[in-house]
């Protein structure tokens, strides 16, 4: 299961994801996120999310690289951001 719920608080939008997140999701996620305005500040909270695939973590890594803050991350999930962009970086170079 796969829930998103939208908050609006003094910082910014918040949208809480919960469940499981996986690539069949995201052009969900990315749709909303789309739709805020630019110059609004948007976080994704993972608190409640059990389970990310590899697409998820990627899409985590260029949410938060375009600004886009992941708030109560799991320890997990935020290793396995860390090493794919720096698998990335790499693969760069």
């Amino acid at each position: 299961m796969f829930k998103i719920e939208r908050s609006v608080n003094k910082t910014g939008i918040v949208f809480f994801l919960s469940g499981r997140i996986k690539a069949d999701r995201l052009a969900e996620v990315q749709k909303l996120l789309n739709s805020e305005a630019d110059d609004q500040n948007i976080a994704l909270d993972l608190k409640e999310v059990k389970i990310v695939d590899r697409d998820g973590v990627r899409f985590l890594g260029k949410c938060e690289a375009e600004g886009i803050t992941i708030a109560n991350c799991p320890a997990y999930i935020r290793e396995w951001i860390e090493r794919e962009a720096a698998q990335s970086k790499c693969v760069e170079e």
